[in-house]
């Protein structure tokens, strides 16, 4: 089996640690950094000037981990991030401005192997992977039937990841994965409740830590990190 150890990219973590925020807060990040910088890059938002949505990966991720809001930029949003940096003075969350006094940034190059490396990951926040097709597929079917169903959804979404960040390649040794689901709970996203997960997984790939998988990942759902 072909290992691929060669590919990188680079990420950037922003963090305001002297600011706390509820984790359901995540969104109220995108909402304003995205307003804010809107005239910089559709990748803070995911919208094109005309009103388009951009559904590729995205690559300006808003999250509160621990309390703490956090951007995570990647490739192209990593790049811009360290030039947006400077710029974040305050920050506006329902109406209440919090005035920054502390900020970090984190710049690195981040490697991406996949191969025979096995890799435990746990979310660290909400992984939401169902859509509405197969919502109904996982009500109706059987605890190892639901099982499968989620391990296939989980490897799609690091597919998306890889190719969203440019580091998929047609020969990639295959994905193999065991997803341990610790608790199933539900969440409020556009006015829908939908199905959320909580647990871990091991896969045979390395992946930078911080990253979203799953659905709304712009938004803080899917946070993974090593263990």
């Amino acid at each position: 089996m072909k290992i691929i150890s060669d590919s990188s990219i680079p990420i950037t973590t922003v963090t305001f640690p002297e600011i706390v925020l509820r984790t359901r807060d995540a969104h109220k990040l995108r909402g304003y950094f995205g307003d804010f910088f809107k005239e910089h890059s559709p990748l803070l938002h995911n919208h094109y000037d005309d009103g388009r949505l951009r559904y590729a990966y995205p690559l300006v991720q808003y999250k509160v981990i621990n309390r703490v809001p956090t951007l995570v930029g990647l490739s192209e949003g990593a790049q811009l991030l360290v030039e947006l940096f400077l710029k974040i003075r305050t920050l506006d969350i329902d109406g209440r401005e919090y005035p920054i006094l502390s900020k970090h940034i984190n710049h690195q190059q981040v490697s991406i192997d996949v191969g025979n490396v096995l890799t435990k990951y746990r979310f660290e926040t909400l992984w939401m992977p169902l859509n509405q097709a197969n919502h109904t597929e996982y009500l109706n079917a059987d605890e190892p039937a639901q099982q499968a169903l989620l391990q296939r959804i989980l490897q799609n979404n690091i597919l998306a990841f890889l190719k969203g960040v440019g580091a998929y390649q047609p020969d990639l040794p295959r994905l193999m994965i065991l997803l341990n689901v610790q608790s199933q709970t539900t969440t409020q996203f556009k006015n829908q409740t939908m199905l959320a997960f909580t647990g871990d997984f091991v896969v045979n790939a390395t992946l930078p830590d911080g990253i979203g998988l799953g659905k709304s990942v712009a938004r803080g759902f899917g946070t993974i990190s090593r263990f």
